[in-house]
């Protein structure tokens, strides 16, 4: 397990190039929770998500967004990166489905890939916030003091971020980064591909609009 751990390391530092800093924060021996991506822009996703997923099992069996895959998943903890994706679950999906949170999860996996958004969890939900009808995730800059008041839906949540930080395959959403709810259709959901609807929300790719 240790010599997984410095493979970890030595990879980061090989890809990382002059001057950058990788911090890989340990909560104990052979938990790795979180790989800070700081100057990192040139490491190859494919060796991101080997390190993050390195020690962080996904859970037992099948994943099939049951209750019972979730019981098998470890508890939801972990860094800066992991309660950023977790809030942001918690506020906009938590009412939803199992299947339904791990795809909004996977929208914001999407833009962390995207060279049009942010490279961080954190700076993708928090992207636009603090200027008028520029955010994001509207939890974010609606003006309402947010608190967690649902502590079991907030370990759900909190379990599907880690997964999902840890590699979780994406298979719902077809690369998505956009959704919006059923009640409402804005104006990028006309030129955007709609790939799926889960729950209340429907899913879009970010495609160019097509010259007419």
């Amino acid at each position: 397990m240790r010599l997984r751990f410095a493979a970890v390391a030595v990879i980061l530092a090989v890809f990382s190039g002059p001057g950058a800093q990788a911090e890989l924060r340990l909560d104990e021996v052979g938990s790795l929770i979180e790989v800070e991506r700081k100057g990192l822009k040139n490491v190859p996703n494919a060796t991101l998500k080997w390190a993050m997923g390195a020690a962080k099992p996904l859970g037992s069996g099948k994943v099939d967004y049951s209750q019972s895959w979730i019981n098998s998943l470890p508890k939801g903890e972990g860094g800066k990166q992991w309660a950023c994706l977790a809030q942001a679950l918690y506020f906009e999906a938590r009412g939803e489905s199992i299947k339904g949170q791990v795809a909004v999860a996977e929208v914001i996996m999407n833009r962390v890939d995207s060279s049009r958004f942010p490279d961080t969890v954190c700076g993708v939900i928090n992207q636009g916030t603090g200027r008028k009808y520029a955010c994001q995730f509207t939890y974010t800059c609606d003006g309402i003091a947010e608190h967690i008041n649902e502590p079991a839906a907030y370990a759900r949540v909190g379990k599907i971020a880690r997964a999902m930080l840890s590699g979780l395959p994406r298979k719902l959403t077809d690369g998505a980064t956009h959704y919006h709810t059923t009640a409402v259709r804005p104006k990028w959901a006309r030129v955007f591909d709609h790939t799926t609807t889960i729950g209340v929300h429907k899913f879009y790719r970010h495609v160019r609009q097509a010259s007419r």
